[in-house]
């Protein structure tokens, strides 16, 4: 697809979303207009191929494509319930406080099941006790992919479960504004009504988290549209009921009070249907043309510049030193020789994505 016909079958996507949000059944002069293999690609690359099939089967369409997608999805879901269901389990019995994070809670403001897509299961845990959740996750069986190296361990289990523990919501930055804001957010968690270690946000904090996620990955490498389905269903469940006088300072305090507003406008005019000022049309482009994770080139030019980017690959914050690379942290003198050990590890575990990445630096 090139990029008009990608955009035209990004908003049919779009208008099966807005009708499955209504609980309408899509036209049948809309329906026969759609290439349905072409939505299907532009669903997979947004993790929203679950909703649309969804949308098609109200209006009686069962493509093999879709229905797959959402039977994988569904299955997805229960199989982490399953695992999550055990994992706290332990963590209650050890008496480990856990806080589950993003997918986990929004999939429960969808309609109906599996039709948020879920990557991986996110949960914020007491950093104290991480080698004590190691040895629960291992006798749960999971496998260890990564262990104190960043802000999360990642633990896997076969067929599908990914199950990553955060010790801190975001990278240890002293300069970011994310990171020094949530830090120590653990202080301001509350207890569970129903379990003695669980966690959750307040709905504020909640949306504050989402929302700071997001950012991080639109002003790097872009996010999509997901993120404005989410924005959407979260809003109109609490019908303002959120408190949006604390929310505005603590988004002037986070540095992306703009942001915040104009895709918050934009989620709730896309979805209920208004018509999109220029500025919202512009910045639906970026969402729709980024995809769930982002891109490359959007990485490269939200940085400034390709030197700049560049460097900030190369180098890494003295904060995360220390668990990413603790020889380098421990024998300062052997820094300088770091950018050339990270191109050499890159290219020996993971040649095409640095190759793709040169290619796309000479290209821009």
């Amino acid at each position: 697809m090139n990029k008009h016909d990608y955009k035209q079958n990004a908003y049919y996507l779009i208008y099966l979303i807005r009708c499955m949000l209504h609980n309408r059944i899509p036209a049948k002069e809309k329906l026969d207009r759609m290439d349905l293999s072409c939505v299907f690609a532009v669903a997979q690359a947004h993790s929203l191929t679950a909703i649309a099939a969804y949308a098609l089967e109200s209006a009686g369409i069962y493509d093999k494509d879709f229905e797959e997608a959402k039977a994988r999805s569904i299955r997805k879901v229960l199989l982490h319930d399953i695992e999550r269901a055990d994992v706290f389990s332990e963590f209650e019995k050890a008496g480990i406080w856990y806080l589950p994070l993003k997918g986990i809670i929004l999939k429960d403001y969808y309609p109906k099941i599996g039709m948020r897509q879920i990557t991986d299961n996110d949960i914020l845990i007491d950093s104290t006790r991480q080698s004590d959740i190691r040895e629960i996750m291992l006798k749960c069986g999971f496998r260890v992919q990564s262990y104190d190296k960043s802000k999360h361990d990642v633990y896997l289990k076969d067929p599908v479960c990914n199950f990553q523990m955060h010790i801190t919501l975001f990278e240890a930055d002293g300069k970011s504004p994310l990171y020094n804001y949530f830090k120590d957010i653990d202080k301001r968690i509350l207890k569970d009504p129903d379990s003695k270690f669980g966690r959750h946000f307040t709905d504020e904090d909640f949306y504050l988290y989402i929302k700071s996620h997001e950012y991080k990955h639109f002003s790097s490498g872009g996010t999509g549209l997901r993120n404005l389905v989410d924005t959407y269903l979260y809003l109109k469940s609490f019908n303002d009921k959120l408190d949006w006088s604390f929310l505005d300072a603590e988004f002037e305090k986070l540095q992306f009070a703009d942001y915040e507003k104009n895709s918050r406008e934009l989620s709730l005019d896309l979805f209920d249907g208004k018509k999109l000022s220029d500025p919202e049309k512009k910045l639906l482009d970026y969402y729709i043309f980024s995809g769930t994770f982002g891109n490359l080139e959007n990485s490269i030019r939200n940085t400034g510049s390709k030197s700049r980017y560049v460097l900030e690959r190369l180098f890494v914050p003295a904060e995360s030193m220390e668990k990413r690379y603790p020889v380098f942290y421990r024998h300062r003198f052997f820094l300088p020789f770091l950018p050339f050990y990270r191109v050499f590890c890159g290219l020996k575990n993971n040649r095409k994505k640095i190759v793709s990445e040169l290619k796309t630096l000479i290209k821009l």
